[in-house]
C-alpha cells in the first residue's frame, strides 16, 4: 500500500512559483489548471511551442526570443524558438549588487563568498584575458578543477564568448582527462594546483606534463591555486604559456559585450561512459539547457531569488551545470569541495543549517550512509530555511524516503529526481502539488513525454520496463563530438525503439502516476549515482599480461552499486592479493578512484555472443536472478552457471 510521507500545505503551494505559473497562463492563455498537476503537465504535452515560449517569459530570459519552432517525428532534428538569440552568461549574471552570490566551503572549513558584483567584475576580467590569448566562439575550453568559485567564474567568462566549456574533476586520473579532452581538442587548459579529500592533500599541476604530452592543441595553461593557500611549485614546461589566476584577476575591467548567440549554440561538452571506445563527448544547446533548468528550477523545486541552493557534486558531473545554472533564478549557490563527512558525518547538514540553504540536494547514497549511520538532525539543527532536499544518481530506498521524515525534517519536500547526463537535466523529479509517496518519483518533468515500454515497445503500468520519452524537447543533446552522420548518437538513443527516446533505466510507473527507477538497463555502470564506461576499466586492466580477458559489471548492493570485475587468468598465472592490489592502483591512478572496484574475481571464461561479442549484461542478470533475454544469441551459454551464487559477491 502507497504511503503518504508530505504533502505541501495551501499556504505553501499559493506561495509557490508552480502556482505563480498557474496565474501566468491562466492570463496569457486562458488555461485554467486548479492546483492539478496532472492537467497542466498534459497541457505543457499537448502544447510544446506554448509551453516553452511561455518559460522564457515567465524566466525573464534575457536575448531574443522568436515564437517559431519545427517539431519533428525523428526527435533529435526539432528545433524550438527557432532564430532566437541570447547570451547564457548574461542570463547567469542576473544581478550585479553587494548581496551574495557564491558561497564556497572546503571539508576543512574554509569558507568565501562571492558577491555578485564582484563576480560581475571577475567574469569580466577573465572573459576579456582569454579574448586577448585568441580564445573566440566555438574554441573549447577545458578545465581541470575541484568545486570551487574560480570553476564558475571561468565557466560562465567562456560562455560569455561563445566558446565551448568542459570539465574533469581533479578527482579523474590522467588516462580519463585525456580520453576526454583529446577527443574536443582545447585551446586552453585552466587547471588547479592540488585539492584535498578526507584530509588529504592531492597534487593535480604534476599530471600536466602528462596531459600536454598527449594533448598537443593545448597552447595556453592557466593554473589556479587552491583557496586559502599558495601555489604549489611545479616544474618548467615548454612550448606552453603559462598564466596565473591570481594576476589574470588584477588586470583592468574593460567593459564586456554580452553577443547574442543563436539558441541552438553549443555551450558545454560533457562526458557519458559507455561499455565500447572512448567517453562519448555530448554537445548540449545553451538555449534548451537554460529554458530547462529554469523550468526545473522554479516550477519543479519553487527556487526563488537569494535563495541559497545547495547541490554536493563535481564539475565533472552534470548536477555541478545543474547547480550553477541556479544563478539565472537570482539564487545564490553554495559550493563544498572534499569529503562529506571529514571529521564529522554530519558535516554537510551543519553546513545546511549555518548557510541558511533551502535546497540541500545530494545523492541517494548520502542520505543512505546517514541512515546507517544513524545520523540524526531533528533535534540538533533547526534546519528552518530548508524547505527541499533533492535526492539522484541512484535509486532512493523506501528505508531512506523514510528515514529523511523520522531524522532530517518533517516538513520538508522530499524530491527524488532523475535524469542524466545524456540531457543535463530530468525527465522525472518532484512539484509542490502532489504529494510525496514512499519509495515514488512524483512525475514526469513538464513537458517531457515519459513513459515505461516493455520489451516489444508497448506501455506497461506496475511493471518493470525501460525508461522512454516520446517526444522532443530543448535540452535534447546537439550530437556527439567527432560523431559523422550521428551514426553513435542513434544508436546511443534511439536505436531500441522506433521514434522515441530510450534511456537506459529500468522503471516503473505505479498507478499513482509516480515512477520508481531500479537503475540502469544496460552495462553502463552507475556506483554512487556516477554513470562509468565498462571500457575504461578494460583499457587499463587489458595491459596486464596476467590477465588474458576480463568482465567488468555494476552489482546491485547495499542500496547502491558497487563494482565487480573478472578476469579470466593467463594459464601461467593465478589471482592473488598482490596482483589485485596493483590492478586497483592502476584503474584509480589511470581512470579514477570511482572505477575502481570493490570485488575482483578470477573465473574461467565470459559469455560472448555468436560473433565474439562479451555480454556484461547476461552477468549481471545471472548475479541478480534476472531473467537471461535473447539467450540464445550466446555463444557459450553455459558459462553463465560459473556466475551463479559466487561466495564473493554475498559480502
Amino acid at each position: 500500500m502507497s504511503k503518504k510521507l508530505w504533502e505541501a500545505s495551501q499556504t505553501k503551494i499559493i506561495r509557490s512559483n508552480l502556482y505563480r505559473y498557474e496565474k501566468f497562463l491562466s492570463k496569457k492563455y486562458n488555461f485554467n489548471i486548479k492546483q492539478n498537476y496532472s492537467r497542466i503537465l498534459k497541457w505543457t504535452i499537448n502544447n510544446p511551442n506554448k509551453f516553452w515560449s511561455s518559460i522564457w517569459d515567465f524566466g525573464e530570459v534575457k536575448g531574443i526570443k522568436k515564437e517559431k519552432s519545427y517539431l519533428s517525428k525523428i526527435l533529435f532534428k526539432s528545433k524550438f524558438l527557432i532564430n532566437s538569440k541570447l547570451n547564457f552568461a548574461e542570463n547567469l549574471l542576473s544581478k550585479n549588487d553587494n548581496s551574495k552570490a557564491i558561497t564556497f566551503i572546503s571539508e576543512n572549513g574554509y569558507r568565501e563568498i562571492r558577491t555578485w558584483r564582484n563576480l560581475n567584475i571577475n567574469v569580466n576580467k577573465i572573459a576579456n584575458f582569454i579574448k586577448k590569448i585568441n580564445i573566440k566562439e566555438n574554441d573549447r575550453v577545458a578545465a581541470y578543477l575541484p568545486n570551487f568559485i574560480e570553476t564558475v567564474e571561468a565557466f560562465i567568462a567562456t560562455t560569455s564568448l561563445g566558446a565551448i566549456w568542459s570539465s574533469c574533476s581533479p578527482d579523474f586520473g590522467v588516462e580519463g582527462v585525456i580520453e576526454r579532452f583529446a577527443q574536443i581538442k582545447p585551446k586552453i587548459l585552466i587547471i588547479a594546483d592540488r585539492y584535498y579529500y578526507n584530509g588529504k592533500e592531492i597534487n593535480i599541476i604534476e599530471r600536466l606534463p602528462h596531459i600536454l604530452a598527449r594533448i598537443k592543441s593545448i597552447k595556453n595553461i592557466i593554473i589556479v591555486n587552491y583557496p586559502g593557500k599558495n601555489y604549489l611549485k611545479f616544474k618548467k614546461i615548454n612550448k606552453v604559456k603559462i598564466n596565473f589566476w591570481k594576476e589574470i584577476k588584477k588586470t583592468k575591467q574593460k567593459k564586456l559585450e554580452f553577443k547574442k548567440f543563436n539558441f541552438e549554440h553549443n555551450l558545454a561538452i560533457l562526458y557519458s561512459s559507455g561499455t565500447t571506445g572512448k567517453p562519448k563527448c555530448i554537445c548540449h544547446r545553451a538555449g534548451g539547457v537554460l529554458l530547462q533548468h529554469l523550468k526545473e528550477h522554479q516550477l519543479h523545486c519553487d527556487i526563488k531569488e537569494n535563495e541559497n541552493i545547495f547541490y554536493f557534486t563535481t564539475c565533472g558531473w552534470m548536477m555541478w551545470n545543474w547547480l550553477v545554472s541556479s544563478l539565472a533564478s537570482k539564487a545564490s549557490i553554495v559550493l563544498f569541495d572534499g569529503f562529506p563527512m571529514y571529521k564529522k558525518n554530519d558535516l554537510l547538514i551543519r553546513m545546511a543549517d549555518k548557510e541558511k540553504i533551502t535546497l540541500f540536494g545530494v545523492s541517494a547514497k548520502y542520505i543512505d550512509s546517514l541512515r546507517k549511520l544513524k545520523v540524526s538532525a531533528l533535534n540538533k539543527y533547526k534546519l528552518k530555511k530548508l524547505k527541499t532536499i533533492c535526492s539522484t544518481g541512484s535509486p532512493l530506498s523506501k528505508d531512506s524516503f523514510n528515514y529523511v521524515y523520522r531524522k532530517i525534517k518533517k516538513d520538508v519536500h522530499l524530491s527524488s529526481i532523475s535524469g542524466g547526463t545524456d540531457i543535463v537535466s530530468c525527465f522525472i523529479l518532484g512539484n509542490i502539488y502532489s504529494p510525496v509517496i514512499c519509495g515514488e518519483i512524483q512525475n514526469n518533468g513538464l513537458g517531457m513525454d515519459v513513459d515505461v515500454f516493455d520489451d516489444r515497445g508497448k506501455p506497461v503500468v506496475n511493471k518493470k520496463g525501460e525508461l522512454i520519452c516520446k517526444n522532443s524537447f530543448p535540452s535534447m543533446p546537439i550530437k556527439f563530438w567527432n560523431d559523422e552522420k550521428n551514426i553513435k548518437f542513434k544508436k546511443a538513443y534511439f536505436n531500441k525503439f522506433k521514434g522515441v527516446w530510450h534511456h537506459g533505466d529500468y522503471a516503473e510507473i505505479k498507478k499513482s502516476g509516480g515512477y520508481v527507477i531500479y537503475g540502469r538497463s544496460d552495462a553502463t555502470l552507475n556506483p554512487g549515482g556516477v554513470r562509468l564506461g565498462t571500457a575504461e576499466i578494460y583499457s587499463v586492466v587489458e595491459k596486464f599480461n596476467e590477465i588474458k580477458e576480463s568482465l567488468v559489471i555494476g552489482q546491485s548492493w547495499d542500496n547502491d552499486v558497487r563494482i565487480v570485475l573478472f578476469v579470466v587468468m593467463d594459464n601461467k598465472h593465478v589471482l592473488n592479493d598482490n596482483l589485485i592490489d596493483k590492478i586497483k592502483k592502476q584503474i584509480r591512478y589511470k581512470a579514477s578512484p570511482r572505477h575502481v572496484p570493490s570485488k575482483v574475481i578470477s573465473i574461467k571464461d565470459v559469455p560472448r555472443t555468436k560473433n565474439g561479442k562479451i555480454v556484461e549484461l547476461a552477468v549481471k542478470n545471472t548475479i541478480e536472478g534476472n531473467e537471461i533475454k535473447n539467450i540464445q544469441a550466446l555463444a557459450n551459454p553455459e558459462i553463465l552457471k560459473e556466475y551463479k551464487n559466487l561466495q564473493e559477491l554475498k559480502n
